[in-house]
């Protein structure tokens, strides 16, 4: 039944059916096949999953993102990391990675940031003389820091797969999401230097440094005013998702009076197409998932794991293999929500803490969205930039190196995310 579903799946992948569909026609074709489950389990099967309390965190975290971006923030934000890091050697593609880091805490959406804030830094990248191919290969590398800076939407669907707290989630992610900001950085700093790009001089950026954190600062705190919320017990994590919308409408409507009827219609409109789409891959996974627990595909896979491997590290290593090459070709919820339930089965069998396991997940599938050949967000910088893949994936070769350090590190060292 399993080999049925996998084939089924590849094949419908191969002509291009989208995952959601591929998923349910698939695992739908392998229990007819096989005849033992009723076709209205099935169905409840089916829709199950997407009526779970938890779930609601979803939606919200992406309208409040989706009401504080669309504004006058976004530019507030860019004006801020400019001030912060444009002086630098490589400092415009700084200014991308910090702001992609900031846009993190209010989107919690890897591809929205990539859409937003690609399509205000790219060309203007461009105009100030860097190359095309790298103003997109950092949009793309650095707006996956979204999936681990707080509200991060993979971890939320990791949380739900491994029953994890979503709070020691989101405050184990914190670090790992700042170490991969640091090394892009560095990255940029050191490719302006050896490149001479050019550097933002403008002496006004110190003198105004002060004004724009001040305009900055309601997205600054976002991340770490969710982390309070939820470590201190004030909130459950989707209380804090509601608090969150009130938030970014409370912002937009006092503090920055930009907020319109368009913007939260547009804000409405695609927070409800973004939730539909997971909560679609939710209901396919879910379907997926009986199918592999029926024929107990995660113990068995976690069995042979221990006795053919045998080492912890071994076994750690092979799970990053494993996803490296998953993430090329899946988008990041499909992919927590297929291989979630046996890399916990196989986190639980050599010992693995279900955070750090998460943590890891995270970073790892992150990957996939800027790497060839089906990257979301390496697709959505080379079309704002105008250029073909192969010249932002040239470009791109340093920023893997730095996400694999600091998934190494996540993957070997506990210490970094269990505290």
């Amino acid at each position: 039944m399993t080999a049925i579903m996998t084939g089924l799946f590849a094949a419908l992948l191969a002509i291009s059916v989208p995952v959601g569909y591929a998923l349910i026609i698939a695992a739908g074709a392998a229990i007819l096949w096989q005849g033992g489950t009723p076709t209205v389990l099935a169905v409840v099967k089916l829709f199950q999953p997407t009526q779970s309390f938890p779930l609601l965190e979803i939606p919200f975290f992406i309208l409040s993102g989706s009401l504080m971006m669309s504004g006058t923030l976004g530019q507030k934000l860019v004006q801020f990391a400019a001030a912060l890091v444009g002086r630098f050697h490589g400092g415009m593609g700084q200014v991308t990675v910090v702001g992609s880091t900031i846009f993190g805490g209010v989107s919690g959406s890897a591809v929205a940031e990539a859409s937003a804030l690609g399509s205000m830094l790219i060309p203007w990248q461009k105009k100030e003389g860097y190359p095309a191919g790298f103003a997109a290969a950092v949009t793309a590398s650095s707006s996956t820091i979204a999936g681990l800076i707080p509200p991060s939407i993979p971890l939320i669907l990791f949380s739900t797969v491994a029953n994890s707290s979503i709070a020691s989630l989101f405050s184990a992610a914190v670090l790992p999401g700042l170490m991969l900001a640091g090394g892009m950085m560095i990255v940029c700093y050191l490719s302006g230097r050896i490149r001479n790009f050019p550097r933002l001089t403008d002496a006004g950026q110190l003198k105004s440094f002060g004004r724009s954190m001040l305009s900055a600062l309601p997205a600054l705190a976002m991340p770490f005013f969710i982390i309070l919320l939820l470590r201190a017990g004030i909130a459950t994590p989707t209380e804090v998702s509601v608090i969150a919308v009130f938030y970014a409408l409370l912002v937009s409507l006092l503090l920055y009076r930009d907020l319109t009827w368009e913007r939260i219609y547009a804000a409405l409109v695609g927070t409800v197409i973004t939730t539909g789409v997971v909560m679609l891959v939710i209901a396919a996974s879910s379907l997926v998932g009986h199918v592999l627990i029926t024929e107990r595909v995660p113990t068995i896979v976690a069995n042979w794991a221990l006795e053919t491997l045998g080492s912890a590290i071994l076994i750690i290593l092979m799970m990053n293999l494993i996803m490296l090459v998953v993430g090329m070709f899946l988008d990041l919820p499909a992919a927590i929500l297929l291989l979630g339930p046996t890399f916990v089965a196989i986190g639980h069998a050599i010992g693995m803490d279900p955070i750090q396991l998460g943590v890891m997940i995270c970073i790892n599938l992150s990957i996939g969205l800027f790497t060839p050949p089906i990257g979301t967000t390496l697709f959505i910088g080379a079309v704002i930039a105008r250029v073909p893949i192969g010249a932002v994936v040239k470009e791109l070769w340093p920023f893997y190196i730095v996400a694999a350090a600091v998934l190494v590190l996540m993957s070997y060292v506990p210490a970094l995310t269990i505290y």
